[in-house]
């Protein structure tokens, strides 16, 4: 961590130009203009498509949702797989996983046989979810699967600081995140968070979480006005895009071109990766 970083006083400053200045300093030294961005398209546990859509380009083939036994997982990661083609088949929060096999032997063994039927990373490692996160991180890796992306489940004011420590510090201890999301994957009905926060959230991620490459702001979940302004303060990733285009808006407003566009309106240089984080371009 920057020694010369406050956290307290960062979250407590209504200067968000500051703030943002500072968030992208440290994004342009690691960056310098390149935002990458993936293409997603998600498979629900519960019910994955028969036959794969047309004008599909996707990235990553990544599966949603809780699956309720093994079983279910393992078939549902097979007929992703089947689907993908070869392109990278993500999915599950580790948590999710965690809960169907408590032990460490027993997450091992499922990992791996998701594994054998397709899987080929973690899709969350959700840090507020897991008591000891290094030990199922290793447990999954030892299976074979990579475990590349650090995320937020829920986000109380107390645990701000605490949140980007921790994602900082497991890096330390494991390694092998390529991205770390640190907005909230749910929000608070009662004390929910404003566009100050989450600003200030992504440049306190940039400035003290320096070991991770990324710092990733989800698309669907944020919204493309709130993605565009985490750019500036410290994000170069967006995670998130639609795969495939209903073609209902035109060939400008598709999804490709909308972030292509929201990049670029921000003085910044889209560059496509897969869901292995491997540029395409």
């Amino acid at each position: 961590m920057n020694t010369t970083i406050n956290p307290e006083t960062l979250l407590a400053t209504r200067d968000l130009i500051a703030v943002g200045v500072q968030g992208d300093d440290v994004r342009r030294r690691m960056h310098g203009a390149r935002t990458t961005f993936v293409r997603v398209f998600e498979v629900h546990v519960g019910a994955p498509p028969p036959t794969r859509p047309s004008g599909l380009a996707a990235g990553e083939f990544r599966i949603v949702g809780r699956p309720a036994t093994e079983e279910i997982a393992t078939e549902v990661v097979k007929a992703t797989a089947a689907l993908a083609a070869g392109a990278p088949v993500t999915g599950f929060s580790l948590a999710d996983l965690h809960a169907l096999a408590p032990d460490p032997d027993a997450l091992a063994s499922l990992c791996s046989r998701l594994h054998e039927a397709g899987l080929e990373a973690i899709a969350e490692t959700p840090l507020d979810l897991l008591d000891q996160p290094a030990i199922g991180v290793r447990a999954a890796r030892d299976a074979g699967l990579g475990v590349w992306r650090l995320t937020i489940h829920a986000l109380p004011d107390h645990a701000r600081i605490a949140s980007v420590e921790r994602a900082r510090d497991l890096q330390a201890a494991v390694g092998g995140f390529h991205a770390f999301a640190p907005l909230p994957r749910t929000m608070s009905v009662t004390t929910p968070t404003t566009g100050y926060d989450d600003v200030k959230q992504v440049a306190l991620a940039r400035l003290i979480v320096t070991n991770i490459d990324s710092i990733q702001v989800d698309w669907p979940l944020y919204g493309p006005k709130l993605a565009q302004v985490a750019l500036t303060v410290g994000a170069d990733d967006v995670d998130g895009i639609a795969a495939v285009d209903p073609g209902v808006l035109g060939m400008r407003r598709s999804p490709i071109e909308e972030i292509k566009g929201n990049i670029r309106a921000a003085a910044l240089e889209a560059v496509e990766r897969d869901g292995r984080f491997r540029l395409l371009a």
